[in-house]
């Protein structure tokens, strides 16, 4: 059998003829013959598509070839190629430059274009949201193969063009923050008492991953991931990379806001005690703190016993004395007593530099006691009771912020991809893949295309007719 597939534009007026866009021989032999395949569904799209972009924007060239003013036809200085692409094909037309009215001498440019006006990107987009989106979550290569093997997209499988228009995204959003600002504590304290009582406390998690440089291959760079978790609302992810991004404290600022934030709303920073991101967390809002997660302290006392105890086999004495002040030192923070914790970590010092036996990681054991009463005192005002916290059954840890490292960073920049980036190309990325795994990327886009917002609405009312 012959399947003939017409499409008729139907002007205001009413006029329109039915035209021709696709002819598919079928015939029914085998499973596989019913309906359309995945080609002839690109094909009929592709033509559907083309027709339709063709008379719109013939119909808008049309509208706005005449002076908006006295409404007199603009000359035309001839025009030129321009390719609009779609999710359903790209699109050749032909764009007519437009020569300045002659009542408007002296404002604007000389020769205009209407059609370049209207699809300034020259991507449709929905389209660019796809490719943002896809690009998030996989290579850009995969993400290319993806839509070229769904869509009818003739250049779907350039991963350039896919990154091109990511990064585009990115930094669109980029462009909508605000000043970074040394604090964003403003007003009077009196004023926040004023204010009505927020829902929760929100916790953020945030931890450190590293992404391997294109520039210096041998290198990695440091890229800051974090979690903000309210007890009423999403979580919102947030990613930057260290020493490239300008405004990490606007940016952390912004997530807390668009969750509600209040000037007296409690906020706690859960991080592993690294000075950039302690420095990160400070002045955002008055009714924060910053805790030193139990997880990297129980991580580095791990350490300790482990080194403590391939002394033990060669002095049990000793290793069995360097034993027990680790697990007093790992009772005296659990239960909040900083002041003691910090003597029994003196002593352990001591301990294990007086050490007289012939162990062969006995300079890592010293370096790694000396390194941990560092992190403690560098981290003194960060130290909270974990066991009270605990049993109050709230967060301790960030293990929340380990997760958001894998999920994060992990899974797209790192293990099995193992790519190298640049500092610029991994930040921007960030910003989307942040925005797709907490589901704010596509708001993001209806609200830039108002349009878009509208599909749902549209589909729906064109099945019901």
């Amino acid at each position: 059998m012959r399947v003939r597939v017409l499409l008729q534009v139907v002007a205001d007026d009413g006029a329109g003829v039915p035209e021709e866009v696709a002819c598919f021989e079928k015939q029914t032999e085998r499973s596989e013959d019913l309906g359309l395949s995945i080609t002839e569904a690109k094909a009929l799209l592709a033509a559907v598509q083309e027709r339709t972009v063709k008379v719109q924007a013939a119909a808008w060239i049309e509208r706005h070839c005449c002076c908006q003013a006295c409404g007199a036809r603009r000359r035309s200085k001839g025009s030129y190629p321009l390719v609009f692409r779609t999710l359903y094909g790209d699109v050749s037309l032909s764009s007519p430059r437009l020569h300045r009215c002659p009542c408007q001498a002296g404002s604007g440019p000389a020769t205009s274009s209407p059609l370049t006006e209207l699809i300034p990107e020259h991507v449709a987009p929905e389209r660019l949201y796809l490719e943002a989106r896809w690009s998030s979550l996989v290579p850009y290569t995969s993400a290319a193969k993806l839509l070229a093997d769904v869509l009818p997209v003739a250049s779907g499988a350039n991963a350039n063009t896919l990154r091109k228009h990511t990064l585009r995204a990115a930094e669109r959003l980029e462009a909508e923050l605000g000043e970074e600002l040394p604090s964003f504590i403003e007003g009077c304290p009196a004023k926040w008492l004023e204010l009505p009582n927020p829902e929760g406390r929100i916790v953020v998690g945030l931890d450190g991953g590293y992404v391997r440089d294109w520039q210096d291959r041998k290198s990695n760079f440091e890229a800051i991931v974090g979690q903000s978790l309210p007890e009423d609302r999403d979580a919102r992810y947030i990613a930057l990379v260290h020493g490239h991004d300008p405004k990490p404290k606007r940016r952390l600022f912004e997530t807390l806001k668009s969750q509600g934030l209040q000037a007296n709303q409690d906020v706690t920073f859960l991080t592993d005690g690294g000075e950039e991101i302690r420095s990160l967390t400070e002045r955002i809002t008055p009714a924060s703190e910053h805790v030193l997660d139990w997880f990297h302290i129980a991580m580095r006392l791990t350490v300790l016993e482990q080194y403590a105890r391939g002394a033990a086999h060669l002095d049990k004495a000793a290793g069995t004395r360097l034993l027990e002040f680790l697990e007093s030192i790992k009772w005296l923070l659990w239960h909040g007593n900083h002041f003691r914790a910090a003597q029994e970590i003196g002593l352990l010092e001591d301990e294990v530099d007086c050490l007289e036996v012939e162990y062969s990681h006995l300079s890592k054991f010293v370096r790694a006691a000396r390194d941990f009463a560092n992190y403690i005192a560098a981290n003194a005002t960060s130290l909270i009771n974990y066991g009270e916290r605990f049993r109050a059954g709230e967060r301790i840890s960030s293990c929340l912020a380990e997760s958001t490292v894998n999920a994060v960073i992990g899974k797209r920049f790192a293990k099995r991809q193992q790519m190298q980036w640049t500092k610029r190309g991994a930040h921007l990325l960030l910003q989307t893949r942040t925005r797709v795994l907490d589901g704010t990327l596509r708001p993001k886009f209806e609200r830039w295309y108002p349009g878009l917002a509208n599909d749902n609405t549209s589909a729906s009312q064109a099945t019901a007719a």
